[in-house]
């Protein structure tokens, strides 16, 4: 007797097994791949303090990125700031900073593509490399600068655009003056799979509805010490991308790539000649204070700021502390010796 009820659990436990699997198989072909936002342009969305231009991009007709910026406050400012935002966020994250930063040089804000109100590529848009690998990122990077005539800046970079200026300062060297990085994404890892599991249909339309997700967005709210200081500008500003048509198409395409991408900077920040200043919010939840004092720790020539009661976007939350730190760092970089172009290519 016993022997058939134990058949007949492992019968009922096979079946369910069969359904779970069948489900997770042909589950995610329940999400639909149709835009839920088919409407909306980037110019009907943008705002009095919005620019455009279009950076060339080998197997696009040009990829039309949005920017805010601020002029310098004299002829005789020595710096040019290039600030990138982190992941999900865009250029407005710096508004609270971008007059103070003005005070010391140009200073340029910019959506790295599928952010803000940067250029929304899909399946299709490209015939040649993936404008959403890292590589095209340090690309874009640098023809942002070209375009806007910025032959050497300061990079100024929060989260996972630390990431990109710590790549970009290593590509090109020769022109990044300095680095300043706001809670960089460098030890806090997130897991990766290999690129043959990624490109399955049912992980790309998985891809599509995590994007879907934290383009509510999400991560806004886990970015702060203190939610009740985000406002209701602020909240408007960070949902921007949602006005242009497939903007979730092209965040899920960006996150698709990520899946199989490992962020493997921390190797190599011994090679990072440029003077870097670190901040790090003492309260942030995303990546930790202590992983942000390894990067500064590992930094040939770098110097850390702590800043009390602030989370992962001290610009936004802390901007007063932010450029407190980051004027008396400005101060400092101002009156050491200038290092020759030998020494930072080194």
């Amino acid at each position: 007797m016993w022997k058939r009820v134990l058949l007949g659990i492992l019968l009922v436990l096979g079946v369910l097994l069969v359904l779970l699997l069948g489900a997770a198989a042909l589950g995610p072909f329940l999400i639909s791949t149709a835009s839920v936002q088919p409407q909306g342009s980037a110019h009907a969305a943008a705002t009095p303090d919005s620019h455009f231009i279009r950076i060339p991009f080998a197997g696009t007709s040009g990829i039309e990125v949005h920017h805010l910026e601020r002029s310098g406050a004299a002829e005789s400012a020595r710096h040019a700031f290039l600030l990138l935002h982190g992941f999900t966020f865009n250029s407005f994250t710096w508004d609270a900073v971008l007059d103070p930063l003005a005070a010391y040089g140009r200073t340029v804000a910019y959506d790295q593509i599928p952010y803000g109100l940067s250029a929304k590529l899909t399946a299709g848009d490209w015939t040649a490399a993936d404008p959403y690998a890292k590589e095209s990122a340090i690309t874009q990077v640098f023809a942002v600068m070209d375009q806007l005539g910025l032959e050497r800046a300061i990079l100024v970079g929060n989260s996972s655009g630390g990431t990109l200026a710590l790549e970009a300062a290593l590509a090109r060297p020769e022109r990044v003056e300095a680095l300043i990085l706001v809670a960089p994404w460098v030890y806090a890892q997130r897991p990766t799979i290999p690129a043959a599991v990624a490109d399955l249909p049912q992980l790309q339309r998985l891809s599509l509805f995590i994007a879907r997700q934290l383009g509510d967005p999400t991560l806004l709210e886990y970015s702060y010490h203190d939610p009740a200081r985000i406002t209701a500008a602020r909240r408007e500003q960070a949902e921007i991308h949602t006005r242009m048509a497939h903007w979730d198409l092209a965040w899920g395409a960006l996150l698709h790539r990520s899946l199989s991408t490992p962020v493997d900077i921390s190797a190599r920040l011994e090679q990072v000649r440029q003077p870097v200043l670190v901040i790090t919010g003492d309260q942030d939840k995303l990546v930790k204070e202590a992983d942000t004092r390894r990067v500064a720790t590992t930094l040939p020539n770098a110097t850390l700021a702590v800043l009390p009661d602030c989370g992962h976007v001290p610009q936004e939350e802390c901007p007063a502390a932010f450029m407190g730190a980051v004027s008396a760092w400005l101060n400092g970089l101002d009156q050491a010796p200038a290092p020759t172009d030998a020494a930072v290519m080194r």
